[in-house]
This record gives C-alpha cells, sequence and structure tokens, in this order.
C-alpha cells in the first residue's frame, strides 16, 4: 500500500521558517519595485514632459534586459554562490533605484529604469538557495514549495504596500524626485539584509560561457527588442518584423553552439527532461496572462460605458479590482504547498492552470458588472498565485543538483518571453477595429481577444502539465 501525500511531503514550519529567513524581505522589496512605480507613471511622463505613449519604451526596455540577466545570474549562481550573485543583481538594482531619483530627461530615466530590471533575478536565484538549504531535512520538495508560496506572499504584500504607498505620496504633494526615494532607499536597505543575514550555497566554480551569453543576448535583445515595436508601432513596422525574425533565427545556431559545449549556459538538455520541458512550456504560457493581461484589465474598467462596453469604473474602484487580484494571488501562492499535502504537485499545478483558464473565459460572456469581472479576477487569481509560486520551486526539484539556479532562472525568461508575445499581440488587438474617430478606449473585440487568449493558453498548459511524470516534484519519487 503506497504512503498518502499527506505524510510524505508535510514539512515543519519550523524548517520553513529556517530556510526562508530574510529572503521574504528580499521578495517584500521586489513586490515594492513591482506595485510602486505604475500609480506614478502619469507624475514621470508629466514631469519629464513626455507623452504618456512614450512609457510604454519602459516596459520595453526593462522586459529586454530582463530576459538577458535572469539565465546569466542564475548560471553565475550556480557556479560561484547564489548568495553572491544575489547581492550583485541587489546592487545593480539599487544603484540603478538611486540614479533614478536624480534623473532630469527622458532618456536618463530609460537607463536607469531598464538597469533596475535585474531584480527579476531574485527570486530564481532565492528558490535556488532554499533548495541547496533544504536538501539536508526531510521532505526537501515539500519544503521548498511551502518556502516558495511564503516568498510569493511577501512579494504581492510588497506590491500592495508599494501601490499605495506610491499613491499617498503622490495625493499629498510630493515632488517625482520625492516619490522616488522610497524604493530606491528599501533596496538597499535589502542589499544589507541578504549581505549580513543570507547564507551561502556551496560554488563548484567552473568556466562562464561567454559566446553562449553573447548570442542568447542578441537574439533575446533582437526578439524582445522586435516585440516592442511592434506593440509600438503597429504591424505595419516592417523592420519590426525584421528584428523579430532575426531573434527567432539566432536561437539556432545558439542551440548548435551550446550542444557542443563542455559547461554551457544552457544545457538544452534540460529541455529534453520528462519533468521540466512541461515546467518550461507552462511558464512561457502563463506569461501570457500574469503579464500580458493585467494592464488590459485595468484599462476596461476604467472604459466609459457610453462606448458600449467598459465598466465606467473610478480610480478607486478600479485600485479595489487591483487589490482584490493581488490577495487573490496571496492566497493561490499560500494555499500551492498546502494541497500538495494531499495531491500531487502534478495535479495541483494542473488544477491551478485550470482555474486561470475558467477565470479569465469566464470573461468572455460575464464582464458587464463590476463584481463579475471581480469574480472573474479572483478565481484566476488563485490559480495565478499558485502557479508564479509552482513553477520555480517545481523546477528546482526536478533539475540535476548542479543546474538548480538555471532551472528556475528559465522559468521566469521564458515567462517573460510569453509576456513580451502577448503583450505585443493585445496591445495590437485593442488598437483594431476601433468604430469612433479619436476613440482613446481599446476595442472590445480586441478585450475579447485578450481573454481569450489567456484562457486557452492556461488550457494548454493544463494539457501540456499531463505529460509530467506522475510522481514529480515530490519526495516520495
Amino acid at each position: 500500500m503506497s504512503t498518502p501525500v499527506a505524510s510524505v511531503d508535510k514539512p515543519s514550519v519550523r524548517g520553513v521558517a529556517s530556510v526562508v529567513g530574510f529572503l521574504a524581505f528580499v521578495e517584500f522589496t521586489s513586490g515594492i519595485l513591482q506595485g510602486y512605480y505604475t500609480p506614478i507613471f502619469t507624475n514621470v511622463a508629466r514631469f519629464l514632459t513626455v507623452p504618456d505613449a512614450d512609457v510604454n519604451w519602459l516596459e520595453g526596455t526593462q522586459l529586454m534586459l530582463s530576459a538577458i540577466v535572469v539565465v546569466m545570474f542564475a548560471k553565475l549562481g550556480d557556479m560561484f554562490g547564489h548568495k553572491r550573485m544575489l547581492l550583485v543583481s541587489t546592487a545593480v538594482t539599487a544603484l540603478a533605484a538611486v540614479a533614478l531619483t536624480f534623473t532630469r530627461t527622458f532618456p536618463e530615466y530609460l537607463v536607469a529604469w531598464t538597469f533596475m530590471g535585474a531584480y527579476v533575478a531574485w527570486l530564481p536565484l532565492e528558490i535556488a538557495l532554499i533548495w541547496f538549504r533544504s536538501r539536508g531535512r526531510d521532505k526537501p520538495a515539500a519544503v521548498t514549495r511551502l518556502a516558495a508560496g511564503v516568498l510569493v506572499a511577501a512579494l504581492e504584500i510588497g506590491a500592495i504596500a508599494g501601490a499605495l504607498s506610491a499613491g499617498a505620496l503622490a495625493d499629498s504633494g510630493w515632488s517625482v524626485p520625492q516619490m522616488l526615494w522610497p524604493p530606491a532607499i528599501a533596496v538597499c536597505l535589502c542589499f544589507v539584509v541578504v549581505l549580513f543575514g543570507v547564507k551561502e550555497t556551496e560554488s563548484p566554480g567552473g568556466h562562464f560561457d561567454t559566446g553562449g551569453a553573447v548570442l542568447i543576448a542578441v537574439a533575446l535583445l533582437a526578439l524582445t527588442g522586435g516585440l516592442s515595436l511592434l506593440r509600438i508601432l503597429g504591424p505595419g513596422s516592417v523592420w519590426s518584423w525584421v528584428a523579430v525574425a532575426v531573434g527567432l533565427a539566432l536561437l539556432w545556431p545558439f542551440v548548435a553552439y551550446e550542444s557542443r559545449q563542455a559547461e554551457p549556459l544552457i544545457d538544452v538538455a534540460l529541455f529534453k527532461n520528462p519533468a521540466l520541458w512541461p515546467v518550461f512550456a507552462t511558464a512561457g504560457l502563463f506569461g501570457v496572462s500574469i503579464l500580458g493581461a493585467q494592464t488590459p484589465l485595468s484599462t476596461f474598467a476604467r472604459t466609459d460605458p457610453a462606448v458600449g462596453y467598459g465598466l465606467g469604473a473610478s480610480a478607486g474602484q478600479t485600485s479595489i479590482l487591483v487589490g482584490g487580484y493581488v490577495l487573490s494571488l496571496v492566497v493561490g501562492a499560500l494555499l500551492f504547498p498546502v494541497v500538495t499535502r494531499w495531491v500531487r504537485p502534478r495535479v495541483t499545478l494542473i488544477g491551478a492552470s485550470l482555474l486561470v483558464a475558467v477565470g479569465y473565459l469566464a470573461f468572455l460572456p460575464l464582464h458587464a458588472t463590476f463584481s463579475e469581472v471581480l469574480t472573474n479576477m479572483l478565481i484566476a487569481g488563485v490559480g495565478s498565485g499558485a502557479l508564479v509560486a509552482a513553477l520555480p520551486a517545481t523546477a528546482a526539484a526536478a533539475a540535476p543538483q548542479h543546474q538548480t539556479g538555471v532551472a528556475t532562472g528559465l522559468t521566469n525568461a521564458v515567462k517573460t518571453l510569453g509576456g513580451a508575445v502577448a503583450s505585443c499581440v493585445f496591445g495590437i488587438a485593442l488598437l483594431r477595429n476601433v468604430t469612433q474617430p479619436g476613440q482613446t478606449a481599446g476595442s472590445y473585440s480586441g478585450y475579447l481577444t485578450v481573454w481569450t487568449l489567456c484562457g486557452v493558453t492556461a488550457l494548454v498548459a493544463a494539457v501540456v502539465l499531463l505529460f509530467v511524470p506522475k510522481t514529480a516534484f515530490s519526495d516520495n519519487r
């Protein structure tokens, strides 16, 4: 008779607390960065005397850097110590955040903002640190899952705190340079916390694959840059398509080059691992909704029903929607390790993907009232929160010991690429079929496209996860 999952995968609270430690503060700070700036983007645009449309460049450039650096930091962490690379990425982020407070022109702001994207490496490096700490304990996979849930909950709580703080400071009359200091101070404090509060992992050393790094950097730069240009300039931009084509074409020589390396930047064999490739595929599909759909949901809520759709919600009502969604992410992240005490992690991942699918597909018939939109967002949010916590944790559990950081980093990198593609497609869809001249609202058909793609990609992810071995990611494999 097999041992029940509950008795096998139940970690102790003390064990989890000992491996999470100060890393929860790091993710809380990450949440501040992700939630603080969005409410004041309009203030920043006015301060720098640029139109609101130029704010799109901030997302595009930081997205390009994020996709590139996360894999490199993860690989360097596997080689030279995950704490060391967490310190380096935190230092880069802190310098960029401080530099942001001194910017007075848009190009200066754009450069500083782009380098602040180094924070995307934090969560993969933290999960790798936690996995290495938990290896000597009972139920390391369960400990890692619960720790990941705690970290993601800290991240989302930080996002709420950041958004509320920014709004309060803006309403109280702080200038833009003054408002940019609180997150900068938080990141500087985060560096001190990592330096003195986090223990290092084993660092076997090795040779860094510079050739592979250059190839993947150029490929991702062209691909994400082309997607950003398509979103901003539209599908009629020939050079945008050329950049996308070049980025895709460069992936082939990168794979061929990596296959010949003794110590590759990315071991392409990871994509053949039966437990890992579905996780990477799910991360890319999940990136469509978690990174691509949040802005359309907000703008739909604010759209005046006079155009035939939208809620006409005020800023306060929209903040309730966003706040409810973020809280549902926290619930999903904390529920994931609890549910896996009784249900296999593989089944839990499938269930989370289905929740995301149900939440977004429900928008197709149900989007006329505030309560309908909020309900849909809460359902999708619970599933999304579980996946945010689950994907790096499951990758760490399934990866070879010396490639934990790379595996967790790849989940973030692939998710970022999925979000980049979605952002491009959604931006184009919302601009199509606008019926009234000068109308600033997105098209109704565009919103239907957003919800459909988010729901369908989540369904495809659930199907892909069926190919994961039944006992993958568990301690009783």
